[in-house]
């Protein structure tokens, strides 16, 4: 991921603090090229839960193929608690897809890690985040 993209996912996500924020990550194999900020539709529990809107993923995976990108995650935010996945986010993970988790501390201080749901045993697995540029 360029500095530029990790920029811009952190700036969508310290604009909604107090409440989780959300997006998908672009690009090819495990290479994120491109970052989509959406709206966390779930409002009843925004402070600790986020869901996207799947209107959002179509829409936002049929630009992604015409510029020749893929979907190959998503990123969201906890405020205020770790950057590490919960019981709830593994229960909605896909194998396969990274998933950029973004503690966001007082809307400012953050800490960002990068998992992998393994699809042979159901289990996170911590993978390297490296910012470029």
């Amino acid at each position: 991921m360029g500095a530029d993209q990790y920029d811009e996912m952190i700036t969508h996500l310290k604009g909604v603090y107090p409440y989780e924020g959300c997006g998908l990550l672009l690009g090819k194999g495990d290479r994120v090229s491109t970052v989509r900020g959406v709206e966390n539709r779930r409002q009843e529990r925004a402070n600790d839960r986020y869901e996207i809107d799947p209107r959002d993923i179509l829409r936002i995976e049929k630009e992604a193929s015409r510029e020749g990108l893929d979907i190959i995650g998503f990123f969201h935010s906890h405020p205020d608690h770790p950057d590490r996945p919960s019981e709830f986010d593994r229960e909605r993970a896909w194998p396969e897809y990274r998933y950029i988790i973004v503690s966001v501390h007082n809307g400012s201080d953050v800490s960002a890690r990068s998992w992998v749901l393994s699809g042979e045993n159901g289990t996170f697995q911590e993978e390297e985040l490296t910012i470029e540029g």
